[in-house]
């Protein structure tokens, strides 16, 4: 028996985009605030990283968080999470290995912590629902990974058990519980090194054009 797997699983966020960090740090530069002060105040400090927490669930708006995040920094809260990730372009290397492997026949979802739908939305223009199989943003489920749940919905949603699927994510911890429920995993770094190491895990050239 054969054993190909026959899914795909990518985060959004910093798999099928540039990286998170260089536009937060460009965010910093242009506010005037000193380097690693979101991470300080968004994901060090206790208060920060519980908003941050309910709003990737959706317990709180992207309208709360931002005026949340606002106080925290001491910067204008008019569309913070719009200007934190407003230089995140899309990554054609992930991009164009996730369509390869549908023409291949192989399922692909996305798995992806929201950061809120509106007023802004990081998923604009990416065609989500056009170009992946199953799309699952956490704040819809109430969920967050690494919530094994919201991993087990997913692979529900994708209709293949976890032994048949990747999971991509640029997050350490969250490919480690995917691998915790059965699945493999990659811990996208480097996209060409990614796209490489899926190539030889699913038995097909993503790299074809």
């Amino acid at each position: 028996m054969s054993n190909r797997r026959t899914g795909l699983i990518l985060d959004f966020g910093g798999v099928l985009t540039t990286p998170l960090l260089p536009a937060v740090l460009a965010f910093e530069q242009r506010e005037g605030l000193p380097q690693g002060a979101c991470l300080t105040a968004l994901y060090k400090d206790d208060e920060g990283v519980r908003i941050t927490s309910d709003l990737e669930r959706g317990a709180v708006s992207q309208t709360e968080w931002n005026e949340f995040a606002g106080k925290m920094l001491g910067v204008p809260a008019d569309n913070l999470i719009g200007r934190i990730f407003g230089d995140l372009r899309p990554e054609p290397l992930m991009i164009n290995a996730a369509a390869a492997a549908r023409r291949a026949g192989i399922k692909v979802g996305i798995l992806s912590n929201s950061v809120g739908l509106a007023p802004w939305d990081l998923y604009d223009g990416y065609e989500l629902e056009r170009l992946y199989d199953v799309v699952v943003i956490s704040e819809q489920h109430l969920l967050r990974k690494p919530d094994p749940e919201l991993f087990e919905i997913t692979l529900k949603l994708m209709d293949l058990p976890a032994e048949e699927c990747i999971f991509v994510d640029d997050t350490h911890a969250y490919v480690q519980a995917a691998e915790q429920l059965g699945l493999a995993g990659v811990h996208n770094q480097d996209p060409q090194q990614t796209v490489a190491t899926l190539s030889e895990l699913l038995g097909v050239d993503l790299t074809a054009s």
